[in-house]
């Protein structure tokens, strides 16, 4: 799945940087992005929490991050192809406990994920060198590794959690809307919100609780979903001020 992302990636960025003869080619940008990652009940459940006789365990998303490469595709003047391949860690509190007996246990988990967003991008000139971005398309995603942490805070009590993935690659829907700054000499600012809904669950909980003998599981669904804040930075396009090359009669 690596080298597939890979691939598109490459061929995304051939063709933004592809001319056909005697026709004028649409500008297309390279840059980066970072973007810090936020919980929200907004378009999702940022919490999962899991209950039986006594015993329960409430994983919580916490603030993550993004960043990665980007690549604008122009197809025309106020449109273009957005693509890239980001790196995505997401934050999670867990808490678990038996409130009968006093046992609680407290720990984190880190989950990352690559992505690549394939989006539509419209722009909206406010002025000479300010402009609105709005996109909308779909993010692949893929998933290496499972996750999981183990506690025994005390006694014969022993918790287990493990956040296993059901679908290595997956997809997302993913809406960007925001403003940039554009100068010819020191490239585009971009500053946006954006959101993220998983078609599927990010992972599938499970959690396993042994006392004495006694064992008791509980398994449930984690939403992905997420808003970000992101800036971007795309770098301007250098004119060759050399003599170019005209093609001959031989191609």
């Amino acid at each position: 799945m690596k080298r597939l992302l890979l691939i598109l990636f490459i061929g995304t960025c051939f063709t933004a940087s592809a001319q056909k003869p005697g026709k004028e080619r649409v500008p297309s940008y390279f840059g980066f992005r970072v973007a810090p990652v936020f919980p929200t009940r907004f378009i999702g459940s940022p919490n999962t929490y899991l209950e039986e006789d006594g015993w329960y365990t409430d994983l919580n998303q916490m603030l993550g991050y993004s960043f990665g490469g980007t690549v604008r595709a122009g197809v025309k003047k106020l449109i273009a192809i957005e693509t890239g391949i980001n790196f995505t860690q997401r934050q999670f509190s867990l808490e678990t406990g038996v409130p009968d007996s006093n046992s609680y246990a407290y720990d984190t988990l880190s989950f990352i994920e690559y992505d690549m967003p394939i989006n539509a991008l419209f722009y909206i000139q406010l002025s000479e060198k300010i402009y609105a971005d709005a996109a909308l398309g779909v993010t692949v995603t893929y998933k290496p590794t499972d996750i999981g942490v183990l506690n025994q805070p005390g006694g014969k009590f022993l918790y287990q959690h493990t956040g296993l993935v059901m679908r290595r690659t997956s997809f997302d829907f993913n809406a960007n809307l925001g403003f940039e700054y554009r100068t010819e000499k020191k490239g585009f600012f971009y500053i946006g919100g954006a959101a993220r809904v998983p078609i599927s669950p990010l992972i599938s909980l499970i959690a396993e609780y042994k006392y004495d003998g006694h064992y008791q599981r509980l398994i449930g669904d984690v939403d992905g979903s997420f808003l970000s804040l992101e800036f971007k930075y795309f770098f301007p396009n250098i004119k060759n001020k050399g003599q170019q090359f005209n093609e001959g009669p031989i191609q």
